[in-house]
């Protein structure tokens, strides 16, 4: 097998650009929220996630423009979830579309999550962590299964500690006993839709250099 090639450092514009709207979208959505408590819990995740990607920007630990994009969606779906509770998201069109009764806002953010799985495996191929192809492609996904338990983990302390509706909004099962379950699927699902994205990437850049 031919050694991995390192993608391409991405323009400096457009992870640039993504921090600039994700700024715009938490300052207009930081107004008003529809529980402020459950703001401030859903938002600090995503604020230390924004953190720590600008920190190994400026270090030049750099992602291509694909993995910017694949990881922003996570930060905006869960900046517009910590505004209206992620259970009371304008979603209607999605869930009519696919005949859903419950709200699927939430469902499709974690699948979001997955996402990072891409931004993972850039990582190690380009510092050739790992030789071995089906580690490498292993080792993301087991990544983002521990942080979809752990998010669950977090989830239940916090409903329990703060109880009432802050701990029901945050905790947004629904009234479905297996939402901690689901949501995991769906982190783990959308970790499987990026690496076959990241191998789809690969196979083009190889036949293309």
């Amino acid at each position: 097998m031919s050694a991995l090639r390192p993608i391409a450092p991405p323009p400096h514009w457009f992870p640039k650009l993504l921090l600039l709207a994700y700024i715009v979208l938490f300052a207009v959505l930081a107004v008003h929220p529809a529980e402020r408590g459950t703001w401030v819990a859903e938002n600090v995740p995503i604020v230390a996630i924004t953190a720590a990607l600008v920190i190994l920007y400026l270090r030049g630990v750099q992602f291509s423009n694909l993995a910017y994009l694949l990881m922003s969606v996570l930060l905006f779906m869960h900046t517009i979830g910590g505004h209206y509770t992620f259970e009371k998201v304008p979603f209607a069109w999605f869930n009519g579309l696919f005949g859903f009764e419950r709200n699927m806002y939430d469902r499709v953010a974690h699948v979001s999550v997955g996402f990072y799985a891409f931004a993972i495996l850039e990582l190690l191929d380009r510092y050739q962590v790992i030789r071995v192809r089906a580690i490498a492609y292993l080792f993301p996904l087991c990544v983002i299964g521990t942080v979809a338990m752990t998010y669950e983990l977090i989830e239940w302390v916090y409903a329990e500690t703060a109880g009432g509706d802050a701990g029901a909004a945050f905790l947004g099962s629904q009234g479905d006993i297996w939402d901690a379950q689901k949501d995991m699927l769906a982190d783990t699902s959308g970790a499987i839709f990026a690496l076959f994205l990241y191998w789809l990437r690969s196979r083009f850049f190889e036949r293309t250099t």
